[in-house]
């Protein structure tokens, strides 16, 4: 009852006594200038100057429906309104697609390039890239579909390819990674890591967009798994939880900065086995057909068709 006597009190009390709300509102405001001018930025008027991590997810939400309408999609759709229903969604999509590409643009023209806002270019760039980002879908989903096949395969508690795209986070991952990735090619890396880091807080699978993954990857169990942005994958690759594919090194400038771009994460040829717990770094390559076994740490190449175990991790591994 004590308790209650006391919310009840509190609650009576006007809020200005509680704290001084002008105080906190002007002690924030000369936080974020002091950020600004540190990171050389002037205070411009309008709206919004960076997309949205909201916004990306409603359109992730609605590409993952317009992609697999009848298990992704709304409950209620039925297989003769498929159509309707795609090209419904995919026009919502895209067109809020576009909005926040014209944020990303205009924000590496103005912080990135440093130079002034050519409104008509930036327009008509983040048009082309929309556009391109919509003829590409078709081809997302093939690789999709390759990647739920693998799955299923792969997989012998996997009761259908149904069930794979319903419940794997692996395939939620790979649908996020398919998109981001599209994103990361047509120049709007911020868009494409925001899209990352939605599955990445959702399946605990961390894989930049960079990375370049071929058909039918199968990501079993998956959490933990970091796959970083220099990463080739080849064809029919499967990777088990907690595998990391870094990088070894941080190479850096003159100035003692890191020097970005740099191809620093592991080449999987197709058809390569890396079991749970297993750490490959560097630019090495494995290579085809071959299986790293669990808990490994592998800096070196590895030969096509190698087992690689903890015992004989010596025998088969390639001189540097």
């Amino acid at each position: 009852m004590g308790s209650g006597l006391m919310g009840d009190a509190l609650s009576s009390e006007p809020r200005a006594h509680l704290f001084d709300l002008q105080q906190v509102v002007h002690e924030l405001a000369d936080v974020r200038q002091r950020w600004r001018i540190a990171q050389k930025r002037s205070r411009e008027p309008g709206g919004r100057e960076l997309p949205s991590r909201d916004a990306l997810n409603d359109i992730l939400n609605g590409l993952r429906g317009a992609l697999f309408p009848m298990r992704l999609g709304p409950p209620d759709l039925r297989q003769e309104s498929e159509d309707f229903y795609i090209g419904h969604t995919l026009d919502a999509a895209l067109h809020a697609l576009l909005g926040q590409v014209r944020l990303e643009l205009r924000h590496q023209q103005r912080h990135l390039v440093g130079g002034g806002i050519d409104e008509a270019a930036t327009e008509q760039q983040a048009r082309e890239r929309v556009r391109d980002f919509a003829h590409a879908l078709p081809k997302i989903r093939e690789l999709l579909d390759s990647d739920v096949v693998a799955a299923f395969e792969g997989d012998p508690a996997a009761r259908s390819v149904d069930e794979v795209l319903l419940c794997y986070p692996g395939i939620q991952a790979m649908i996020h990674h398919r998109v981001a990735h599209r994103f990361y090619q047509l120049g709007v890396p911020l868009l494409a890591r925001i899209v990352a880091e939605l599955a990445h807080s959702a399946t605990g699978i961390d894989i930049h967009p960079g990375a370049s993954i071929g058909a039918g990857f199968f990501i079993d169990h998956g959490t933990g798994v970091v796959i970083g942005e220099t990463a080739i994958i080849g064809q029919r690759v499967r990777v088990y939880q907690a595998v990391t594919l870094g990088a070894k090194r941080f190479p850096t400038d003159d100035n003692g900065h890191l020097s970005k771009g740099l191809a620093r994460h592991p080449v999987v040829e197709d058809d390569v086995v890396i079991y749970a717990g297993a750490t490959v770094l560097g630019r090495v390559t494995i290579g085809r057909g071959a299986t790293i076994g669990g808990n490994l740490w592998v800096t070196h190449d590895v030969a096509a068709g190698a087992n690689l175990s903890q015992a004989r991790s010596r025998e088969v591994t390639a001189s540097p």
